[in-house]
């Protein structure tokens, strides 16, 4: 069985891409919706959050734990790996070096919450993966808390997109880091700000892959999927068809069926 989990419902982003590519796959998701988001928490919370919830997942029976959440990988992977020693644990980090190395202008761009943008983990991606390409760095307070809400467009947050962005396409970004999970369910109003002057880049398929070659037996299973909250549970199979997870939605619906 593989756990998955981040503050809310941005990793139903990166879980849907893990479900695509296991199929068959026993799937536990948990959302710490009682301390979403983590963004502007402090990493000492964050990382005391992660290492309960990951001996929760294992205790769960998961064998494979997939840290679906930018701020929560900055913050407490190597601390997690540390505590579930012999436990493949996958984390998530924003896609610096596929931008790098994709950028015609030599300029990219990386949205991410205001914990990710000041994490040591972050710079390191950048100096390890950017050489000789500016990279700007924007923390974007609020996009997190509008996916839980499921406040996903309109016309103040279009104003807010632009904003944002268009500095950053000012001085010639031409990639777009998605670092924040959450982010993948804004893509529409992100792209329309953008207006094909910069390419988006997310990388929950990237994730995706690593846990296929991670998996080993964990990949074979009967097709489960459990969603688990720390508060509101009920959200979360609510805001599967909101987000656009339709093939998610009937996996769990599927696997409740199975229970009653």
């Amino acid at each position: 069985m593989i756990g998955v989990f981040d503050s809310g419902l941005g990793g139903l982003s990166v879980l849907a891409a893990i479900a695509d590519a296991l199929p068959r796959a026993d799937l536990v998701y948990l959302a710490d919706t009682a301390h979403v988001p983590y963004g502007n928490k402090h990493d000492d919370f964050i990382r005391g959050r992660v290492l309960a919830i990951g001996r929760q997942l294992v205790a769960e029976g998961c064998t494979t734990i997939v840290v679906a959440c930018n701020t929560a990988t900055a913050a407490a992977v190597q601390a997690l790996r540390a505590e579930l020693r012999g436990v493949p644990v996958v984390g998530v980090e924003p896609g610096v070096k596929p931008a790098a190395h994709g950028s015609r202008t030599r300029r990219i761009a990386v949205l991410a919450t205001e914990s990710t943008a000041r994490s040591e983990r972050l710079g390191r991606l950048i100096r390890e993966h950017a050489d000789g390409v500016r990279v700007f760095v924007e923390a974007c307070p609020g996009w997190a808390t509008r996916v839980e809400t499921l406040n996903l467009d309109g016309a103040d947050f279009d104003a807010e997109v632009r904003a944002k962005l268009e500095p950053l396409l000012a001085q010639g970004a031409d990639r777009l880091v998605l670092g924040c999970t959450h982010y993948s369910f804004l893509k529409p109003a992100l792209a329309a700000a953008c207006a094909g002057r910069a390419e988006l880049v997310d990388v929950a398929e990237a994730v995706a892959r690593q846990v296929v070659r991670t998996a080993g037996e964990a990949a074979q299973g009967t097709a489960r999927l459990t969603l688990l909250a720390t508060a509101r549970p009920e959200r979360l199979h609510a805001a599967l068809p909101r987000l656009g997870l339709r093939r998610l939605a009937e996996r769990a619906a599927a696997a409740r069926q199975a229970l009653v």
